[in-house]
This record gives structure tokens, C-alpha cells and sequence, in this order.
């Protein structure tokens, strides 16, 4: 066990003591306490009767009439040069038996001024470090293709196109003389081809015809066959109909 310590027995211990009491410091008080209860006084005096301030009760004379809160308008004959509002009359109209003023002239051109073109600054081009400038059209670098070696001739794809073209319809004519010749091409003639060109448009109608009464539900395999047999007749007869409209002279071979 820890032992007690005590202070060593002294005779002053025996004599009486005075406790010294420290004085309490006094609270502190703002020099604005007095302005400020004075505002809060005047605050809460206007609610005292635990809402707003009592308030005379209108006269039932005077209730709320139509249009009474609508602003007023001035009168016409008063003139408000703040509110741009004028009502003065204006003059007369003149009568018949009146001479206009004549002879007044202006010097303005009207002429000039409607047929006045915007001038847009032309663009120019600097070229040297010292801010020289020229006209950027004769300054040779903008092109210009009316000065190229080849300008109005026509292109060699074009001369190519072209040969390869009469080449080929020569070479058409040549044989369908040569077959003339031995007997194997027959022309037909306008009414010839108009008769077939009528038949093939005849057919055509009769499968599109057979072609728009197939079902709906396409989902066996006759069907489906059917189908197809239609469009790829349709199609070829399209391709004849289309042979026959655009080329005026058709050979075909002759039957022996």
C-alpha cells in the first residue's frame, strides 16, 4: 500500500488564517444596449396586439366599383410633351379651288443615287517585306484558263470516246449488210414493230395481272418458285419493251 505523504508539523500550522476573497470583475455592457432596446421595444409595440396594427373598418358606402382601379387617361385637349402625346388637329385638307406650291426643285440626283453600285475594295497581294502591294489579279497568282495551251479544245477522252463509238457502229453496219447480203436479217417494218411492241405490252399486262392475285403468305416452296417464274418473265419483257421503244430500225433473223 502507498503511504499518505503529509507536510511537515510546523507551529504556524496551529495559528488562524484569513482567507483571501479575489474580487469578482464586473460584467461587461455595451455602450449600444440602451439604443438597441430601445429598437426592439419600438418593433414589438406594433405587434402587441398579436397581429397587424388595428385598422378602421371601411364605410359600406364606399365598396369597390367597377373599374375604379383602371389608370385615367388625360383629357384630348391637354398636349403631354413627356409621354410624346399630342391630340391637336391637324390642318385641313386642301380644297379643290387651292394652287400647289410649283416650281420647287432639288438638286439631289435620284438617278445616280438608285444606279450607284457597293464599291468592294479590290484584293491585293503584298509581296515584299516592305509592304509593297499590287493588284492581286495581274499579280500572276490567281490562274487563268483562258490563257492555257489547250483552252477551248476537246479533250482527248472525249476524241477516244467518240472513235471507239463510230467504230463500233460501222462495224454494226458492216455485218448487218453482210447478213443483208446472204439473206439471214429481215427488217421489220413501223407497223410490224409497232403489232409486237403491242403484244409484248399485252403480256406484260396479263403476268402483272397474274402477279398481283398471288396471296399474301408466301410460305411454300410452289410459291415462292411461282413468284419468281413471274418477275424474271416480267422483268425480260420489260427489257423487250424498252429494246423495241428506243431503236427505230431492228433486223431479226430470218426463218427458213
Amino acid at each position: 500500500m502507498s503511504e499518505v505523504v503529509r507536510p511537515a508539523e510546523s507551529v504556524y500550522n496551529l495559528l488562524p488564517r484569513n482567507e483571501v476573497q479575489t474580487p469578482k470583475p464586473s460584467r461587461y455592457m455595451s455602450k449600444f444596449r440602451p439604443v438597441v432596446l430601445l429598437e426592439e421595444k419600438s418593433v414589438k409595440d406594433a405587434m402587441r396586439t398579436m397581429g397587424p396594427a388595428e385598422v378602421p373598418i371601411p364605410s359600406p358606402n364606399k365598396y369597390l366599383k367597377k373599374h375604379s382601379k383602371e389608370p385615367k387617361l388625360p383629357d384630348k385637349s391637354q398636349c403631354s410633351r413627356e409621354a410624346h402625346s399630342c391630340t391637336m388637329r391637324k390642318p385641313p385638307v386642301p380644297t379643290r379651288a387651292d394652287i400647289p406650291p410649283m416650281g420647287i426643285r432639288t438638286q439631289r440626283n435620284f438617278i445616280k443615287t438608285v444606279t450607284a453600285l457597293e464599291v468592294k475594295p479590290k484584293p491585293i497581294s503584298v509581296d515584299s517585306r516592305k509592304g509593297h502591294k499590287q493588284v492581286l489579279e495581274n499579280s500572276g497568282l490567281v490562274p487563268k484558263y483562258i490563257k492555257k495551251k489547250d483552252y477551248g479544245e476537246v479533250p482527248e477522252y472525249l476524241l477516244q470516246r467518240n472513235e471507239e463509238e463510230q467504230r463500233a457502229q460501222e462495224e454494226y453496219d458492216n455485218y448487218v449488210k453482210d447478213q443483208r447480203e446472204q439473206g439471214a436479217m429481215k427488217y421489220l417494218s413501223d407497223e410490224e414493230r409497232h403489232a409486237i411492241l403491242e403484244g409484248l405490252k399485252k403480256n406484260w399486262d396479263q403476268l402483272h395481272r397474274e402477279y398481283q392475285g398471288l396471296s399474301f403468305v408466301i410460305d411454300t416452296m410452289s410459291k415462292k418458285s411461282h413468284k419468281q417464274r413471274l418477275e424474271a418473265a416480267m422483268k425480260q419483257l420489260e427489257n423487250d419493251i424498252q429494246i423495241f421503244e428506243k431503236f427505230k430500225t431492228i433486223y431479226i433473223p430470218k426463218e427458213h
